[in-house]
């Protein structure tokens, strides 16, 4: 049930106490022993709050430390680009890593001010592709999570999000110096870097600036208060653009934030309750869009249909660029997750193009789009990058900056909203009832789900349909959870990396009434099974 005040502005007994966040920061010392305060890199990154002991100096410099001793390992000569985002913890974090760095004698690169994650890693692949000595970054962000949290991901050589196996020896390093604390550290030496001027100028690449212009179309940019703040007014003066920044205001409490379903204050481009300020002034623009905190995250808004839902968006962008890209391989594959609409599924099918599936963490297409083998990449959570209009990659990581202005190129050229076109290509494919939901889960049972054998689901029916699979990877990785699927419905089931509970995601192509009994029995597979094996 949403909470009473969700979508309604923040209120001051809302927001953070934010002496008390940084103070934090540095007094509470982790206790490594504990599993809550150990360093660990979910889907992407490590992430957690200086209240609960989970994100302090001491997991920053254990972390940066690692980092610094794998890239010894894996041979990286390279300087390292580091960036950081708006939330409050993350201008300390940015200084403890580059004292980290300093002690290291390793060669920093960075800006006086705010970083995307698309920008940092369109920088690093633009160093690599010059040859020389391989560069990485590291970007200090929990993304669209609340005001008190901090979070911080490594980038390699690729420029995307690092892989399990990269993330793994280095969550394992980092634990045993939060407990030695054998850490070098030095006054920062950082070279300034303009990430800003690079990935403005390169965006010409791949997105239409001038069809855009021409058409003089109204373009309301919101960052909620995020790194991409500075970088919006910057594109629409250099590609002369009709764009207005919403809301220029950086704020680390976040108070001109609306309240997320939950009560809480969470910058989620994709959620209609956090984007309740921008849905309302819909009407203004022709196309308004909003980034999450370090722009890696796109919501896009339309004056016909209010805030999309990101598989409609993602299904309608696939369409759009398999036909307005001419220079991409005809061979190419376009990638989605396994818990993403079946609609992508069906247009994708439609212009002949084959489907790469894989698990939820953006770190599965990296080396697709790195290598060109796919175009496009996205996730359910609207998180998405594709290539540049020549077939070279842009940025390996999800740029929320990007399909932002992919949505604007798109009415531009189009002369529709991408919401009307979601509606054509349902009326072409059919329609499908998508949702998700969240169970109570404790950390026995997220464990036992996470290495779940199909072979423990007993059910042979969904939602009055033979169950034609069950699957625990995707693309030949784990799925780290389980995937059922019928002819007219699946859903999917996977642990969350930071709250007590098992998301589940379903899909039905029958109705709404038939979502509902996929997900009820879902529930239903899903707890017999782990109570099997708990």
């Amino acid at each position: 049930m949403a909470h009473e005040r969700a979508g309604q502005p923040a209120r001051e007994e809302d927001l953070i106490d934010l002496q008390e966040v940084l103070d934090a920061y540095f007094s509470r010392v982790p206790d490594p022993q504990q599993a809550g305060q150990r360093v660990s890199f979910g889907t992407s990154g490590h992430r957690g709050s200086s209240l609960n002991d989970s994100f302090n100096e001491a997991h920053i410099a254990a972390i940066t430390q690692a980092v610094v001793d794998y890239r010894v390992s894996a041979g990286i000569t390279g300087p390292m680009y580091v960036g950081k985002d708006s939330h409050a913890l993350s201008e300390p974090a940015y200084r403890t890593v580059l004292q980290v760095l300093a002690g290291n004698s390793v060669r920093v690169l960075a800006e006086d001010g705010l970083t995307p994650t698309p920008a940092l890693s369109h920088a690093i692949l633009v160093h690599n592709a010059a040859g020389g000595q391989q560069a990485d970054g590291l970007i200090i962000t929990p993304s669209h999570n609340p005001p008190a949290d901090g979070g911080i991901k490594y980038n390699p050589p690729h420029g995307g999000p690092a892989e399990s196996e990269i993330t793994g020896p280095i969550a394992q390093r980092a634990n045993e110096l939060l407990e030695s604390g054998q850490i070098r550290r030095a006054e920062p030496d950082a070279e300034a870097f303009d990430f800003r001027e690079l990935y403005v100028t390169d965006l010409a690449e791949v997105i239409d600036f001038a069809a855009i212009a021409e058409s003089g179309i109204s373009i309301g940019a919101d960052p909620l208060g995020g790194a991409s703040a500075h970088y919006w007014g910057e594109i629409g003066r250099r590609y002369g653009l009709n764009l207005e920044v919403v809301n220029e205001r950086v704020d680390p409490r976040f108070g001109f934030m609306t309240l997320d379903k939950d009560g809480k204050i969470r910058m989620d481009c994709s959620s209609p309750d956090a984007m309740a300020s921008l849905v309302a002034n819909r009407r203004s623009y022709d196309i308004a869009t909003g980034n999450d905190a370090d722009a890696d995250r796109h919501g896009i808004v339309t004056p016909d249909a209010g805030l999309m839902n990101p598989n409609h968006f993602l299904a309608v962008a696939i369409d759009y660029l398999l036909t307005h890209r001419p220079q991409w391989p005809g061979d190419a594959q376009v990638g989605k997750t396994l818990v993403s609409s079946v609609l992508i599924d069906r247009v994708i099918a439609a212009h002949g193009r084959q489907l790469l599936e894989v698990p939820v963490g953006f770190k599965y297409f990296v080396q697709p789009l790195a290598t060109g083998r796919a175009v496009f990449c996205g996730e359910e959570s609207a998180g998405a990058s594709f290539l540049t209009r020549d077939g070279r990659p842009f940025s390996t990581d999800k740029d929320g900056i990007m399909l932002a202005l992919l949505a604007s190129e798109i009415r531009a050229v189009t002369g529709k909203s991408p919401s009307q076109l979601h509606a054509e290509l349902v009326r072409e494919h059919g329609t499908s009832y998508y949702a998700r939901f969240d169970a109570p889960a404790d950390l026995q049972q997220k464990e036992v789900l996470g290495r779940l054998d199909a072979q423990a689901v007993q059910a042979t029916q969904l939602a009055g349909d033979a169950i034609t699979t069950k699957a625990t990877e995707a693309s030949g990785y784990p799925i780290g959870g389980l995937k059922v699927s019928s002819q007219r419905a699946w859903f999917a089931a996977r642990p969350s990396g930071t709250e007590d509970i098992y998301k589940i995601y379903a899909e039905s192509t029958v109705g709404q009434e038939h979502l509902q009994q996929v997900l009820a029995e879902a529930r239903q597979i899903v707890d017999a099974a782990l109570a099997g094996q708990v």
